[in-house]
């Protein structure tokens, strides 16, 4: 993979805080194992030569740039596959390819809030909230590497490249499938649910004695062995305990019920017996928890590069044969590989 930058600043996120080493944490945490060029748009030797690059040897092309500014520099789909059929071409734009939105920018936090994922998260009655994570940005680069994969894939069987577009408001949409598959089925519009779920319960975080807890009782064997590890095995055999869609319209009360139970010990001791009766459940975690937790480090999913074993990274949630795919290069400095790729500095 080979990052194309402009030589001034280069990728924003070169200079988000924090920066440990002289590298932001957030382009170190995303920019690992990629070959970084540097290309002045403007420079008509740089921008030929990025072409001949794509043209002699690019499989993909990925781009995420302000609409319009591949068109001016002819480093659009249309333009690079006359040239080029094989090639697979992917735009990664905002508010998708058509429609009264399409020719406008847009971030990852813009479209949890167009896309209507704010207003289905937090708690009941609570403010419009962001998800804690860039879950677009992520899940469209997902998509992303889905379709491009889908389309190498029709390539080797038609030797015919394609375009791909994909955008943060799709995969902001796609994100509530069950939300708006149930308004549109019924015209209901579900409230938020905090840490929970509106089609499931006991399915969210619970206040035990010390700290806070999930339990998952997803079905109805799970919610009667759940009762009986919290000592009311006389639960289920409520009418109004007794089927899922009766826990769901008595939630609040019988959530009350649980963690008054919860209340008599702490997090780790019932964790315990959830686990040695089968019941889905775990303690909610911080950041450093997770950093140093035991299946993490038995994951092996802290990498480093090697040609910098100081800094730890999350690689990737994946694994082939076995293997987790290793961290094959710390993350390019600006232009650092201007030379092997380009023949200049």
């Amino acid at each position: 993979v080979v990052k194309v930058e402009d030589p001034g600043r280069g990728d924003a996120a070169r200079h988000w805080p924090p920066v440990v080493d002289g590298i932001s944490t957030v382009y170190r945490a995303l920019n690992r194992s990629k070959a970084g060029v540097t290309v002045d748009f403007g420079d008509a030797d740089q921008l030929a030569a990025l072409k001949r690059l794509i043209l002699d040897e690019a499989d993909v092309v990925l781009q995420n740039l302000r609409p319009g500014v591949v068109e001016r520099f002819g480093l659009d789909a249309d333009t690079l596959r006359k040239e080029k059929p094989a090639l697979v071409y992917c735009n990664i734009g905002a508010y998708g390819a058509v429609g009264p939105m399409a020719g406008k920018p847009g971030y990852d936090v813009l479209m949890q809030g167009y896309a209507g994922l704010m207003s289905v998260q937090g708690e009941p009655g609570g403010p419009p909230m962001r998800a804690g994570a860039s879950i677009n940005d992520i899940g469209t680069g997902m998509w992303a590497a889905i379709a491009i994969q889908a389309a190498l894939l029709e390539r080797s069987r038609t030797g015919e490249g394609g375009l791909i577009d994909l955008s943060l408001y799709e995969t902001g949409v796609s994100w509530l499938s069950i939300h708006l598959g149930t308004y549109m089925a019924t015209g209901r519009e579900e409230a938020k649910q905090g840490s929970g779920n509106a089609y499931i319960t006991p399915y969210q975080a619970f206040q035990a004695r010390d700290g806070h807890m999930m339990i998952g009782a997803a079905n109805d064997v799970l919610f009667r062995k759940a009762a009986a590890v919290l000592g009311r095995p006389e639960w289920p055999d409520d009418p109004k305990y007794a089927r899922n869609q009766d826990r769901v319209q008595h939630r609040h009360e019988l959530v009350a019920l649980i963690e008054a139970e919860l209340a008599r010990d702490d997090v780790a001791a019932w964790v315990a017996k959830f686990d040695a009766a089968g019941v889905p459940a775990c303690p909610i975690r911080n950041v450093p928890e997770v950093a140093n937790c035991p299946q993490t480090a038995a994951l092996g999913l802290a990498q480093t590069a090697p040609d910098d074993a100081n800094v730890k990274l999350i690689g990737l949630p994946l694994s082939l044969d076995g293997e987790r795919p290793p961290m094959r290069r710390s993350p390019p400095t600006l232009g650092r590989d201007n030379k092997a790729v380009f023949g200049r500095d």
